[in-house]
């Protein structure tokens, strides 16, 4: 079927905006020609191949051919009702202009991206020397709900980058199938309060798949959740030059099986805020994922792995964290970032972990008294997630 589409300029047309968000709407416009195709004879291309520019708002489903190559050449919009659908085997490539070129799966819209561990989905650089913050990533924006809005509101916010409405109160929200999907290069920041990272979640419910996914070399946060529900399976991030995850705006997913590796520039594993800081938590509940299976490995640089902060709830079991100054770096105070209080409640807390290399295990800043063993159960029990056997095949950049 024939794609109908914008040009990019018109995004502020189709985009709500949002009366509970303080953060800045940056949009990124794009003038350059929309889904131009052109055939190429030479290169690193098949004879004869055909080469499609992608960029534009699309109005109608957009579904690749594993007999094209694509290029992201700006933003690339799925409008309300429509879906992206990626071939598994299939590599798309953006051109290296950092954040203004992206893939953002709208509220309504959904991604069908269903690779094989044989025949993975890679979503990469198209420069012939590709480094982290090539390009901006895969953005999702969902419907589940989110703590910057009043609980129970279909109220929405606005990302960081491109103003894309997220958020509301459909917790199974679906915004489809991310399996055996490896991005690499993506993520980027425009200032302080603006950035993309390899996979941004948006408010997205868990009605969505999110399966063997891997960030690869990226310039900001390899995936980061505001608020939503959605459950992640089978995480690899390697190099992230920002956290490898965050969360923030009262995520409640499940994240299972988990490796993190870092290189030589990174922040923290885990960066894991209750609220978005920026503004206030207007539903009055905090973050609270269950995070099972979770291998680190550290650069061995004196830094620190997870750290909690701004009254966020969870619960990790299962473990191994290898080659840090400091394990866990508990950070709040006794009003509205009660951090301390979840470990007090029991909603914060470790079971089962096993240390490797840690100079510091429990670091507590939060303004309430709690002892190491209130925090941490089965020292030494953590046995981590086997990426060796599930992450076979698909993954790259694993140690």
């Amino acid at each position: 079927m024939k794609n109908k589409f914008l040009l990019i300029g018109m995004i502020a047309s189709l985009v709500i905006a949002c009366e509970s968000d303080d953060t800045a709407d940056i949009i990124i416009t794009d003038n350059s020609v929309i889904n131009n195709t052109t055939n190429n004879e030479g290169g690193n291309e098949e004879p004869g191949a055909t080469t499609v520019n992608l960029s534009g708002v699309y109005l109608e489903d957009l579904t690749l051919d594993a007999a094209n190559d694509y290029i992201i050449t700006g933003p690339v919009l799925m409008s309300a009702g429509t879906t992206l659908t990626i071939p598994a085997g299939l590599t798309v490539r953006a051109q290296p202009v950092g954040v203004n070129a992206y893939i953002a799966i709208q509220q309504g819209a959904q991604i069908n991206a269903v690779g094989t561990s044989t025949d993975p989905i890679i979503l990469t650089s198209n420069a012939s020397s590709p480094s982290s913050g090539d390009w901006g990533g895969l953005v999702i924006c969902g419907s589940a709900p989110i703590n910057s809005t009043i609980d129970g509101s279909t109220d929405t916010s606005t990302s960081e980058v491109g103003g894309l409405s997220y958020g509301g109160n459909t917790p199974a929200d679906d915004s489809g199938s991310l399996q055996y999907v490896r991005i690499e290069y993506a993520g980027g920041a425009i200032d302080g309060n603006a950035e993309l990272n390899g996979l941004s979640m948006y408010a997205v419910g868990s009605g969505t798949t999110v399966d063997y996914v891997e960030i690869f070399e990226g310039s900001d946060d390899g995936i980061e959740f505001f608020g939503g529900t959605v459950n992640a399976n089978h995480i690899v991030v390697v190099n992230a030059e920002d956290d490898s995850i965050d969360w923030t705006e009262g995520y409640t997913g499940t994240l299972t099986d988990v490796y993190i590796q870092h290189g030589t520039s990174h922040d923290k594993a885990f960066e894991c805020d209750g609220y978005n800081t920026d503004f206030s938590n207007e539903a009055g509940y905090f973050s609270g994922p269950t995070v099972t299976n979770v291998t680190v490995i550290g650069a061995n640089d004196g830094s620190e792995a997870v750290r909690l902060r701004a009254g966020t709830q969870g619960l990790f079991t299962n473990m191994v964290l290898t080659d840090f100054e400091e394990a866990f770096d508990l950070d709040g105070d006794t009003g509205d970032n009660p951090t301390g209080q979840g470990v007090l409640d029991g909603v914060l807390g470790i079971t089962d972990v096993t240390f490797n290399n840690i100079v510091t295990k429990l670091k507590n800043d939060t303004g309430f008294t709690f002892t190491e063993a209130d925090f941490i159960t089965g020292d030494g029990n953590g046995t981590g997630t086997d990426v060796a056997t599930w992450g076979a095949g698909w993954t790259i950049g694993v140690n």
